[in-house]
């Protein structure tokens, strides 16, 4: 029974994260992108797909460097984007702030842009195994996480990866889609490990 096995990856660690520019990735992005391609190396990836921000690009680079002959496509559906318009009653004030500072266009083209990507990555393949990686953001891959559970959609907020962390999920016909694994940092040494964290949520 075919099946398609997503790898799901948030970007390395961004060089200069305060500043809202996309400024690419810094030396421990950098590494933590090479270590992440290093365990990819023998995962039978058919294809690295990435957002098209600069710290996404250059982590699927890094990471192609490892796998040879695998193609690297830039995707718009694997961006940046508020992937719901959550209702922020009955949520922590902090998450109601956080969610006060999307634009209207941000609360209207992220969910659509969100809901595509699941479209064409969350599904089982009709025919023959698929397994891709998509370099993407922290949001994206919440939400596709939350959907693999059918979880409710507002908890997409405060579900964070690490950068360079490994998220893989299972579709096939058979069945609901499978978590086999979620921000999974084994390829990285302990310095490398929690960037993008808030520090609460550091172990």
């Amino acid at each position: 029974m075919p099946s398609r096995l997503l790898y799901l990856v948030r970007h390395g660690e961004q060089d200069r994260p305060e500043e809202e520019a996309d400024t690419g990735l810094s030396e421990r992005g950098r590494r933590q992108a090479t270590l992440l391609g290093e365990r990819l190396l023998g995962a039978g990836l058919t294809a690295v797909h990435h957002g098209p921000a600069r710290r996404a690009a250059e982590t699927a680079a890094l990471v192609a460097a490892s796998l040879p002959g695998v193609p690297v496509r830039a995707d718009e559906r694997a961006g940046d984007h508020m992937p719901h318009d959550t209702d922020p009653a009955g949520l922590p004030e902090s998450y109601a702030e956080f969610l006060a500072g999307f634009t209207e266009r941000e609360r209207r083209d992220g969910p659509r842009v969100t809901a595509e990507a699941v479209a064409r990555f969350a599904t089982a393949p009709t025919e023959g195994d698929v397994r891709e990686l998509v370099v993407t953001h922290n949001f994206l891959v919440a939400w596709l996480v939350l959907n693999a559970l059918d979880a409710p959609e507002r908890r997409w907020i405060g579900l964070n990866q690490q950068n360079c962390g490994l998220t893989v999920i299972r579709y096939g016909s058979g069945g609901p889609p499978a978590l086999i694994a979620f921000n999974d940092v084994a390829h990285l040494p302990p310095e490398l490990r929690a960037t993008g964290l808030p520090d609460d949520h550091r172990i």
